[in-house]
């Protein structure tokens, strides 16, 4: 399978590093064909420009910029999304990738004058999430009701293939985290992708 991994966390000596080598390691073991894309250490500009956003609903998007990432997300079969949770968010380089790359006529279609909008990203069967919080589940999953999950299963799961498989991986209260907790994690990573 052709698994495009998108990866964001600007620090190559971080627990979000780890997971993320353990996650290429694992698919690449299994027989995989990885696209690795770390948005940080290629300087992806996640900006989207005014030339960018004044063509986006129109019939032929600007998408010079963001070409090579349109032909991965393109030819991938599956995605896998390895970031740390800030703010109760995506960090803004992954955000602004999605603003940026899942365009019109990538991940979604427009019908001629107006309506629901239709998925585009029919070749994408898995889309599996690692993810980090600094605090707790609790206020995450019950105070909060995790926004990052609802976004990512229940908006853009969306927009790929029917009856896409997805999985959310997160590790929760790492700023609490003794080195036992992170490598249960991520060896329960490990084990889960070993399996993709």
């Amino acid at each position: 399978m052709r698994v495009l991994v998108i990866y964001a966390h600007p620090l190559a000596d971080s627990f979000a590093a780890a997971l993320h080598q353990a996650i290429v390691a694992a698919l690449r073991r299994s027989g995989h064909e990885v696209d690795d894309c770390d948005l940080y250490a290629e300087g992806f500009d996640p900006v989207l420009s005014a030339a960018e956003r004044r063509t986006y609903n129109s019939p032929s998007p600007d998408l010079s910029g963001v070409a090579e990432h349109v032909a991965q997300l393109s030819a991938a079969e599956a995605l896998v999304l390895c970031f740390p949770t800030w703010w109760y968010g995506m960090p803004a380089i992954l955000k602004g990738y999605f603003d940026r790359v899942w365009a019109k006529g990538v991940a979604f279609h427009l019908p001629e004058g107006g309506g629901a909008i239709r998925p585009a990203l029919s070749n994408i069967k898995k889309l599996w999430v690692v993810t980090s919080y600094g605090a707790p589940w609790w206020l995450i999953r019950l105070v909060l009701r995790d926004p990052v999950r609802a976004v990512i299963l229940g908006g853009l799961a969306r927009l790929c293939g029917c009856g896409v498989e997805t999985r959310f991986l997160a590790f929760y209260n790492i700023d609490a985290a003794n080195r036992a907790d992170c490598a249960g994690f991520l060896a329960r990573v490990e084990r889960a992708f070993a399996r993709f």
